[in-house]
């Protein structure tokens, strides 16, 4: 039991670093992360395909549909990125 808590407690500090980069590459400060952004977001990340990731990104955490990410929608990003493997060393 001991392990599976370690491993959700670093899953918790995965998503939240994740979170700080993801908001880092809100260059022009609207709250909202534009494709070009996100781009920028998984280039760090170390993304192999940066512009299919985007894609695949908005068609996950994009809820509203207006082809950024906003704030309210950053925990589906996250989340996605984590299920894809994106970690933070």
């Amino acid at each position: 039991m001991h392990l599976y808590e370690q491993k959700f407690i670093n899953l918790s500090l995965d998503e939240e670093k994740l979170k700080v980069i993801f908001k880092e590459h809100d260059t022009n400060g609207d709250g909202r992360l534009s494709k070009e952004e996100l781009l920028k977001a998984f280039q760090k990340l170390g993304s192999r395909n940066p512009g299919w990731r985007v894609r695949r990104s908005l068609h996950h955490a994009d809820r509203n549909g207006d082809g950024s990410i906003s704030l309210d929608e950053l925990e589906e990003l996250v989340k996605y990125a984590v299920k894809q493997g994106y970690v933070v060393n």
